[in-house]
């Protein structure tokens, strides 16, 4: 999910320098409902993930490379540097294929022009946008990241009325294990904060694996919770950050969301480096503490003490955090 919002930028420049053009997205089918109706796309590629490693399904696969050779793209441009994202794009045979210059499964053999990341610390969506120049696409900054959906914003609110309380996102999972800050500190946040501030009420985002999560941190005050994991689409969760005054956040893929929106946030991060892969545009809202093994770039945690970069940042710190963005 993180890839595809950071990748935004790309096309909506695209759009906006060549009006007339027809642009798909190929995209896993699971992550489509973030793109489904976007008003600069013209259709999405679905890539089936999970059928497509099956040889029963293979013939479906070989349709949907055959579908897209016919369209004689001029241009494809692959942002995952993945061998299968790079195979596909070489397989769809447009007439120039772009992609980003990474040792990684041997992507960019694929290419017509690999374009280098500047720095190690080149933020993701600056090297996605990098591939622009090279196509004589200017890089600016005026356009809408994340376009509202009236449709998406009115079912949100039937569902759950936001009545007038002040509400903050919570969003305690996170696709590696050793990025997540833990929940019980998330717990201790939401009762230090209405101890501040009883008008606060916590939304509690992520998936239907992270309902256990979100089952811990509603205990620490039933009323004031509302536990949304698995519970709304991606488009309803995109509207749930638009909403909200705050969110306090691991390093995943609705963070990334709240930057597009630019709302204020906590950005709890332990193994990754935020220059790299942080909110864009407000890692002044990270927070984490130096340690000599962080950022590991790991999704193992090696180190002796456990997630000893994640335990080190505690309620009290983010607590801090909230109070210097006036959220309290």
């Amino acid at each position: 999910m993180g890839d595809v919002i950071q990748a935004l930028p790309v096309l909506r420049l695209l759009k906006k320098h060549l009006p007339d053009s027809e642009i798909y997205w190929w995209i896993d089918s699971a992550l489509a409902p973030l793109l489904a109706g976007d008003p600069d796309l013209t259709g999405l590629i679905l890539f089936e993930r999970k059928r497509w490693g099956n040889p029963r399904y293979w013939p479906e696969l070989a349709r949907s490379i055959a579908w897209t050779r016919a369209q004689k793209f001029d241009w494809v441009i692959d942002l995952q540097c993945l061998a299968r994202s790079a195979a596909f794009g070489w397989l769809a045979n447009g007439h120039r294929l772009i992609g980003l210059d990474e040792v990684r499964e041997g992507a960019r053999g694929f290419y017509d022009l690999a374009v280098r990341r500047t720095s190690f610390h080149t933020h993701a969506v600056d090297w996605y946008l990098s591939v622009l120049p090279p196509l004589g696409v200017p890089i600016h900054d005026h356009f809408t990241w994340l376009p509202e959906r009236p449709s998406v914003a009115t079912a949100v609110d039937a569902k759950w009325p936001l009545n007038d309380f002040r509400w903050v996102v919570l969003q305690p999972g996170a696709r590696w294990d050793n990025k997540r800050w833990p929940a019980e500190y998330f717990a201790e946040l939401v009762r230090n904060l209405l101890r501040e501030n009883p008008i606060y009420r916590f939304a509690i985002l992520g998936s239907r694996t992270d309902d256990s999560l979100g089952q811990l941190i509603t205990a620490a005050a039933p009323g004031q919770c509302l536990n949304l994991c698995g519970r709304t689409t991606l488009p309803e969760m995109i509207e749930w950050v638009r909403r909200c005054t705050l969110m306090v956040t691991n390093d995943t893929g609705p963070m990334h969301v709240a930057a597009a929106l630019r709302k204020p946030m906590v950005a709890v991060f332990g193994p990754t480096e935020p220059h790299r892969t942080g909110p864009y545009g407000l890692l002044q809202d990270v927070v984490r503490v130096d340690l000599p093994c962080s950022p590991c770039l790991s999704p193992r945690c090696k180190n002796p003490q456990p997630l000893e970069c994640l335990r080190t940042v505690t309620p009290a710190l983010v607590l801090a955090q909230v109070r210097q963005l006036g959220g309290v």
